[in-house]
């Protein structure tokens, strides 16, 4: 029989007629026509397998009741049926049997049909109805059902397929899969828009923007009746969503990540294994919370209550064993049969959680696995280090080799750009590589390339709403205006919103979107932007729009022509990170960097608002690059504390316009003095290559 990595073990004679308990899920056994189901559950006291076909959805074309004596080993109850017996069928279900007793954990419903969680692809009916799976009673011909796997001839053709590896070029550009392309203006065959086969015809887009990795919103199948638009209430770990494929969603995606990697380009997924859409007691019973809600859910001492910190209604139990397998075979399954590269997990510090809801920093055995997993299969790992209830970021989470959004980095150049006092020395850790949060001490070393650097993420402003609004605009969402963070550390620049704006204050909107990206691009760490701030997409003051699936979200591909030049910034911007690997480094700059303020040493001082330094590449075998910081609001003059008068040339000037705000690495213009004049909220940068003559 295969198990998850498509590999044989001996099949004993017994096995053939009571079933096997592992592997988990339904397994097709291709040379012995035949399908092996095991699930788990502790508490059950009956199981019956389901299967249908999609004409006969409502009734059942094949039953089989579990004998607990002979298909049921430990917690785990199997069977083994010749596919000839199924009678045809292509669908699969479960109905367990056990205690109603909410007060003691338990929350079995025998009327109700559930969702294998194991299940490799999902169907809806087209009767599927959310509401009928909520409160007592039958869901019948209005349930998801598992889609039987059956290994086609041959397999899915890969081809010559090469995962890409990037390290110093690193640049991760987080994006919603239907929300890239759905616009009638996104450019892609209409029949294809917000679909995985989509983003094939974007690549030749993040080709030239300069993307060597894409970040996708999540992509499991969620409850599409839910109204999560962002994806984030999960109702299977391992079948891709339905809605975002125009015909087989297992092989969209696969061919979507063979393309990308053809690009040179990794592919991450945006996970979300800290709760599921079954939601609080409230909410409906698809799977998990029908087959063992005491097993799968962190339940508060009462057990009628969930634990609730990941704010959406539950926890997953994922210091239970069964909990933990089913995460690490999902983890295996898409980066061994999907082939993606990457996993970012949100509410990582969900795996820090004990049995009895404790947090657990020394040695969570869910965090370790995953570590080991990843090493095993050569795959990035990315934590959201942070929850409702504990706070981990830096070496407080446990993830050794882990990658971590870096929230601070977030927020110190959010406040450092708009003019806060007292933020340049923390706008000097943050270029740095955090040294505060990833410090590569003796104890718990760590790296800076550990820190994921980002100004926005789907979650608050994107880059230009940041610039462009002081107060969050969700009143569309339907919560009074109530959802989203109060407290973004944006400035509008004078104006708030996108109504009749005076020229100097677009102006200057620009100017900072440009000194974000810049900081950003400059930064020791894994720099990391959002779909659509490359050429100033807009929200329109929502910060928050998880259930927006209209224009609000999705991106507006007229902009991008309106704003070329800023995509021509972005993309040259990328282009000079990428031709300074002195920049990134798996260690910190230490004696290669030298820090100055506009005339001497660094200011420090409360009032102060600039910074320059200069960062030299011979250990890295680049040439050295000067940058001058100015956020005040009046000019700066700046004199260069290193080199020569001829030896630098000026490579970036934000307070420019296009096309002399930027030069392609290598092309700037000579300067001939140590004094430069670094305009109000601006930033210019200077680079320095003595192995290559420069122009005037």
């Amino acid at each position: 029989m295969p198990d998850l990595s498509g590999q044989l073990r001996t099949i004993e004679k017994w096995e053939t007629d009571e079933g096997v308990p592992f592997p988990i899920g339904a397994t097709w056994v291709d040379h012995l026509k035949a399908y092996n189901f095991s699930l788990f559950s502790k508490y059950a006291t009956g199981v019956t397998l389901l299967c249908y076909t999609k004409v006969d959805r409502d009734v059942p074309v094949y039953e089989y009741r579990f004998d607990p004596h002979k298909n049921k080993t430990g917690r785990i109850w199997h069977c083994w049926i010749p596919a000839e017996e199924m009678n045809g069928a292509t669908l699969y279900a479960y109905r367990v049997e056990g205690p109603h007793e909410p007060s003691a954990g338990h929350r079995f419903d025998d009327k109700k049909i559930l969702l294998d969680p194991l299940a490799k692809e999902v169907w809806f009916p087209p009767e599927f109805d959310r509401s009928a799976a909520i409160g007592p009673g039958a869901n019948d011909g209005k349930a998801p059902l598992g889609v039987l796997p059956k290994r086609q001839k041959g397999g899915f053709e890969w081809r010559d397929n090469v995962r890409p590896r990037h390290t110093s070029d690193a640049i991760v550009y987080e994006l919603h899969v239907k929300g890239f392309t759905a616009r009638k203006n996104s450019g892609v065959t209409p029949a294809k828009r917000g679909t995985f086969a989509a983003l094939i015809e974007k690549i030749p887009y993040l080709q030239e923007l300069g993307v060597t990795i894409v970040e996708l919103m999540p992509v499991h199948q969620f409850d599409p009746r839910e109204g999560n638009y962002w994806g984030y209430m999960t109702l299977n770990f391992f079948a891709p969503h339905a809605g975002y494929a125009t015909g087989s969603p297992m092989e969209e995606f696969r061919e979507m990540v063979r393309a990308f990697h053809k690009a040179g380009i990794e592919v991450w997924l945006d996970v979300v294994y800290n709760h599921t859409c079954e939601g609080d007691a409230r909410g409906p019973t698809y799977s998990y919370r029908g087959i063992d809600n005491h097993c799968f859910y962190l339940l508060e001492q009462d057990r009628s209550r969930y634990v609730n910190d990941a704010g959406c209604g539950n926890v997953l139990r994922v210091a239970h064993p069964t909990v933990r397998i089913m995460i690490i075979e999902s983890l295996r399954y898409w980066a061994r049969m999907m082939r993606v590269d990457g996993f970012r997990f949100d509410l990582a510090s969900i795996f820090t959680r004990n049995n009895d809801g404790s947090v657990n920093v020394t040695d969570p055995a869910l965090v370790i696995e995953i570590g080991w997993f990843a090493y095993m299969n050569d795959i990035a790992l990315t934590a959201e280090a942070w929850d409702i209830a504990s706070y981990q970021l830096g070496r407080t989470f446990p993830g050794m080799m882990w990658r971590q959004w870096n929230g601070k980095f977030r927020d110190d150049v959010r406040q450092f750009v708009k003019s806060d006092a007292g933020m340049v020395g923390a706008l000097m850790r943050r270029l740095y590589g955090s040294d505060d949060l990833f410090p590569d001490a003796v104890i718990d070393a760590s790296r800076p390339v550990q820190s994921v650097n980002f100004i926005t993420a789907h979650d608050g402003f994107c880059l230009y709403d940041l610039v462009s609004y002081n107060q969050k605009h969700n009143k569309a969402n339907g919560n009074n205006n109530t959802d989203g963070a109060d407290n973004n550390l944006s400035w509008n620049c004078g104006h708030e919103g996108d109504r009749n704006v005076p020229a100097e204050v677009m102006e200057l909107r620009r100017r900072q979107v440009k000194n974000f990206f810049t900081i950003l691009m400059l930064a020791n760490g894994t720099p990391m932007f959002c779909a659509g701030d490359e050429f100033m997409n807009t929200q329109k003051g929502n910060n928050n729009p998880y259930n927006q699936d209209n224009e609000t979200t999705w991106l507006d591909w007229s902009l991008l022509d309106k704003n070329r030049d800023m995509f021509r910034f972005f993309k040259l911007m990328i282009a000079f990170r990428k031709a300074h690997p002195s920049i990134s480094r798996s260690r910190f700059w230490r004696d290669d960097v030298s820090w100055y303020g506009p005339n001497g040493g660094v200011d420090l001082g409360h009032g102060s608002r600039t910074l320059a330094y200069c960062l030299r590449g011979a250990s890295q075998g680049d040439g050295d690059i000067y940058v001058m910081i100015n956020a005040f609001w009046e000019d700066v003059d700046f004199t260069v504390q290193e080199g020569k008068p001829g030896e630098w040339s000026q490579a970036v000037d934000t307070a420019m316009a296009s096309p002399d705000d930027i030069c392609e690495t290598g092309n700037g213009k000579r300067l001939h003095a140590r004094s430069v004049k670094v305009k109000a909220r601006s930033i210019v940068v200077l680079e320095r290559q003595q192995s290559k003559e420069m122009s005037d």
